[in-house]
């Protein structure tokens, strides 16, 4: 039981980065009926985010201390971060938790992002066929690489968490295990829970808000909407940013977890599409139950007993199950009649 309720915590933060990126996805497809391969290119910029900030924060201010000499004889070098040395501790919190501060400047960032991709680009894409966007979102999506790679370079960059989340989580007395069985990394937990958070967050804002409901009638009949004189336009490219500030707040906070890489998009990319496209494509609902469910099997498949029998399952087992339930209901789990169905 113990091991199973390890596997289960593991597929639910996998299952929340997966979640997040289709629900991204799924708002864009619902929305404007664009297949946006780029998307997982919007993912990686948020973890760059994460990095760039760090690398702003680690700017560091290097002093000669003649009382200390090197091997050669020569004053030797004190580096110190400009922010601790003007900040003193106050400075050496915010670098410690330079991941979570991240998210507040990479908001504004990836809505720019968002919104500068769907005015520049995607809005001359919308009536043309699904295959044409694709190519040309996937286009873009290598571009943004590429630039990415220039920068940073072609090597992982770890990203630290704060120190306060760093520790391991025992949950094994609190479920009556023994202590020690049932220990979990804190800052997955904190993943999830933060996943959990802008999840609910973007469903409340579609739900409750006026803006939201305008958006979810643009989704169901766009032309009808239009027709009653509300800029359905001006608002579906702020839903692109929003979507874009999805994905970039879903690689910020996973960077902890997976040291950002510029191909971190596109390994993600595929996964999410499989999730959107199990969960019904244009269906919110689906694409985040789908990235949970999804997450959960691949932890499942991925413990040593279960690649003992089935070797290599780990890394098939989304697209096994992508294909049963597209034999089986072709509209996904809770996509709408009709669509992907012809």
């Amino acid at each position: 039981m113990d091991a199973i309720f390890l596997q289960i915590l593991n597929g639910l933060d996998k299952g929340g980065a997966y979640a997040l990126i289709a629900l991204g996805l799924t708002i864009i497809f619902g929305t404007l009926g664009v297949v946006n391969f780029a998307h997982g290119a919007l993912f990686m910029l948020g973890a760059f985010c994460a990095v760039a900030v760090k690398a702003g924060l680690s700017l560091e201010k290097v002093t000669l201390d003649p009382s200390k000499t090197t091997a050669w004889g020569t004053p030797m070098e004190i580096r110190e971060p400009y922010i601790e040395a003007w900040f003193g501790e106050f400075g050496a919190n915010v670098l410690d938790y330079s991941v979570p501060i991240s998210i507040v400047i990479a908001i504004p960032i990836m809505l720019l992002i968002g919104i500068a991709m769907e005015r520049g680009l995607i809005r001359f894409f919308y009536k043309r066929p699904h295959a044409e966007q694709i190519l040309v979102t996937f286009g873009l999506a290598i571009v943004v690489q590429e630039i990415v790679k220039s920068q940073f370079g072609a090597n992982p960059i770890p990203q630290p968490a704060p120190d306060a989340a760093k520790g391991m989580i025992d949950f094994g007395i609190a479920l009556g295990f023994d202590a020690g069985n049932v220990v979990y990394p804190a800052w997955r937990l904190i993943y999830f829970l933060f996943s959990t958070i802008v999840i609910a967050a973007v469903f409340a804002f579609l739900q409750f808000t006026t803006f939201g409901m305008v958006v979810r009638a643009g989704m169901a009949d766009r032309e009808t909407v239009g027709l009653l004189g509300i800029d359905i336009d001006r608002r579906f490219t702020i839903v692109f940013g929003m979507a874009a500030v999805v994905a970039g707040l879903a690689g910020v906070m996973y960077t902890p977890i997976l040291s950002p890489d510029y191909h971190m998009g596109m390994d993600f990319l595929v996964l999410s599409f499989v999730v959107v496209v199990v969960g019904g494509m244009g269906s919110l609902g689906g694409a985040v139950a789908a990235g949970f469910m999804l997450g959960i099997l691949q932890s499942f498949a991925s413990m040593n007993e279960v690649k003992t029998i089935l070797p290599g399952i780990d890394q098939i087992i989304i697209y096994l199950i992508a294909v049963v339930i597209l034999l089986v209901r072709p509209r996904g789990l809770m996509g709408r009649k009709g669509v992907m169905e012809h």
